[in-house]
């Protein structure tokens, strides 16, 4: 008798699993009737096209029902992307001629190695407090903006101190002979980006596309920071005789869920003639799109 329950069970469960099969079959065969049914028309359009319509008359092809999901949306003519986050490198490219009258007032002694960088600390964190993205053309051409702060850190290789010459009141670079186990120049920006997006795949949420421009950013933050076991952690605040105003070339690209940005400075970020290095930052941006 146990083993009869036991067969009975069994058939049961394989009967109960046989007809949910049957069901979600059913479901799905249905799913595509309703859809083949509310998308006939642009079936049919499509079927009857010659292919060298297909560039001016194309016709928006129907997404099939395997294809909705959580990763496709209706575009709006106007999105907003709340607090988003940079993380990445900055550098410069330094053009600087050491040997000229202008960098030597600057610099005294200076040469090429006293400004090189440690690649891996000279970080770049931006955050911008919002973006905004306006549908221009058939939400594959849009206007993209924000607004946020750009925290670009210089992280030195050599022990060199900013600091004032006291007869000029000029601003100087020196070489100290303190050692420093941190040594860096920050500068802080408020920045508005501005760019042309090209969204190559509108309905989806993490789709593909690149967007370029040009961003503006005011310098309204610059210290130098140093660390060394002589005088421990000291920071000093002054505008290091660096361009008030940033203007760079930038630009984006969405690969799925992943997005990488990047900038380039249109001038050195030096406002005297002394120095010649013009920052760029590269990484990888934090957003929805």
């Amino acid at each position: 008798m146990k083993k009869v329950f036991i067969i009975l069970a069994v058939l049961c469960v394989g009967a109960k699993g046989f007809s949910q099969q049957d069901s979600t079959k059913s479901k799905r065969e249905n799913h595509w009737h309703k859809w083949e049914e509310m998308h006939k028309a642009e079936m049919e359009k499509w079927e009857k096209m010659d292919s060298s319509e297909w560039n001016e008359k194309y016709p928006h092809w129907p997404m099939p029902p395997h294809h909705w999901g959580n990763n496709h949306v209706k575009p709006a003519n106007l999105s907003t992307n709340w607090l988003i986050i940079d993380l990445g490198f900055t550098n410069y490219n330094d053009k600087t001629n050491y040997s000229g009258t202008a960098a030597q007032a600057f610099a005294p002694g200076s040469n090429s190695n006293w400004f090189n960088l440690k690649n891996n600390k000279s970080v770049d964190v931006n955050i911008w407090l919002f973006m905004q993205r306006l549908n221009v053309v058939n939400h594959v051409v849009n206007l993209k903006y924000g607004l946020g702060v750009e925290l670009n850190n210089y992280r030195y290789q050599d022990n060199i101190k900013y600091t004032t010459n006291p007869s000029t009141q000029a601003t100087v670079v020196i070489q100290d002979t303190t050692s420093y186990s941190k040594n860096k120049l920050a500068a802080d920006y408020v920045t508005v980006p501005v760019m042309i997006n090209f969204n190559f795949t509108p309905n989806l949420r993490e789709g593909f596309g690149i967007s370029v421009g040009i961003s503006a950013g005011y310098l309204y933050s610059s210290r130098q920071k140093t660390i060394s076991g002589e005088f421990g952690k000291h920071k000093t605040f002054d505008d290091f005789d660096l361009n008030p105003w940033k203007l760079s070339w930038i630009a984006e690209a969405q690969l799925g869920p992943v997005i990488l940005y990047g900038s380039l400075a249109t001038k050195s970020m030096f406002n005297n003639q002394g120095l010649d290095q013009t920052p760029y930052t590269f990484g990888i941006r934090l957003s929805k799109w």
